[in-house]
């Protein structure tokens, strides 16, 4: 894919830097194009670095002295997507207005051309901007609809422009690119498990399941069906080829697991499954008292060894380790004994790693020998790591 990314002077196109990255990892040649108005907003560096193409702004580049040929640009693209498209430049180019090198390529373009806006909630509602909405649409132009949620302005709506991944999905469905997992059925594991002690007690763990939701996300995103088997969780995601299925205890996730495994192409244990269980549940509340309290525990099953020892040669198993001493002889000691082909290795001595978090800093070892040490990272670019190496690993 050759994609032009045109960035309008909006406050989305923070959100810019993602979705190039999303698309070079998705095998695009992409190049940037800015309005003035745009690097009060994002710095051309940035896009230049992650896009590894210089970045077009003015006609003429005063410094290099370099003529940016918007009729060159307008032949080398498959699509052109405008991200943000504000208000006004959505109004130029609903007009045929051609007072920069944006919407001059977007005159210029032979093939098409995708419009990604974003502006506060009154003016996506306004009378004029739906006009040139249709305009624009009946000119022949692909329009994803901006989403609802909380605005730069405070105010909660429609008018949020949608995701980096949503983006890519649309960009793939335009050019009849086929998404890499398309086909493939993954299973997940996700969250903590409860143990019940009596009716109201149980033992369990601080996990929040927001890893497993990030990796079911990007494979959604990545053309997979998707069965998320969760413990207890906040968590929400909502998808088509997304099939929910929530547990509590680990003999239940067990069960569910063992139930959709054959079925599964690839799965991903990141369930934080409680080792222990109380030999016995109370039927009645214990009471508090001054006598000590001994509880019975036994052993959980181990669903990632039984998917390992019950896979076939095509299906993969990919596990996580969350340590906090010997981190790396543990998470490939794992890797070894549970025979699984991808351990994920997150060691809670890393300053924003660990449950309930937003971020991960993980390490990824593999049966094959490779070793990759990733940065702390938002869990959804961690998604997006995990994602890459299994695909590279499969090939």
């Amino acid at each position: 894919m050759r994609i032009i990314v045109g960035i309008s002077g909006g406050i989305a196109a923070y959100k810019i830097p993602f979705l190039i990255r999303l698309l070079k990892k998705n095998g695009a040649d992409v190049k940037c194009i800015m309005t003035p108005s745009a690097k009060d907003f994002i710095s051309p560096l940035v896009l230049s670095t992650l896009s590894n193409n210089p970045v077009g702004i003015d006609f003429w580049n005063k410094e290099t002295g370099v003529w940016n040929n918007h009729v060159q640009y307008g032949e080398w693209a498959d699509l052109l997507v405008i991200a943000p498209a504000t208000a006004n430049t959505i109004s130029k180019m609903a007009t045929g207005a051609c007072d920069n090198l944006l919407l001059a390529t977007y005159l210029s373009m032979r093939q098409k051309t995708l419009l990604v806006p974003a502006m506060d909630l009154d003016m996506y509602q306004h009378p004029t901007v739906k006009r040139n909405f249709e305009q624009l649409s009946s000119d022949g132009l692909h329009i994803l609809p901006a989403e609802s949620g909380e605005l730069a302005s405070g105010l909660f709506g429609e008018g949020r422009m949608a995701e980096p991944e949503m983006i890519l999905k649309k960009i793939q469905e335009i050019l009849d690119v086929k998404p890499l997992l398309l086909g493939k059925t993954i299973l997940i594991t996700a969250g903590p498990t409860h143990e019940a002690i009596d009716p109201v007690r149980f033992i369990g763990n601080n996990s929040s399941g927001k890893m497993g939701f990030a990796l079911a996300k990007r494979a959604l995103n990545l053309g997979a069906k998707v069965k998320l088997i969760c413990g207890p969780t906040t968590c929400v995601l909502e998808h088509d080829s997304l099939e929910i299925i929530p547990v509590i205890t680990a003999d239940e996730m067990l069960f569910n697991v063992q139930a959709h495994w054959s079925t599964s192409d690839i799965g991903i244990f990141s369930a934080a499954v409680a080792d222990y269980k109380p030999a016995k549940m109370e039927v009645e509340k214990i009471k508090k008292s001054d006598a000590p309290l001994q509880l019975t525990l036994v052993k959980n099953p181990d669903i990632v060894q039984w998917a390992s020892n019950n896979k076939s040669a095509k299906q993969l198993t990919v596990g996580f380790a969350l340590e906090t001493n010997n981190e790396s002889e543990n998470a490939l000691t794992k890797l070894l004994n549970k025979k699984m082909d991808i351990v994920i290795l997150n060691s809670l001595n890393e300053k924003g790693a660990g449950f309930e978090k937003d971020t991960n800093k993980i390490t990824i070892f593999d049966s094959k020998g490779a070793t990759k040490i990733f940065n702390l990272k938002q869990k959804s670019e961690v998604a997006i790591d995990i994602f890459d190496h299994i695909i590279e690993y499969s090939k």
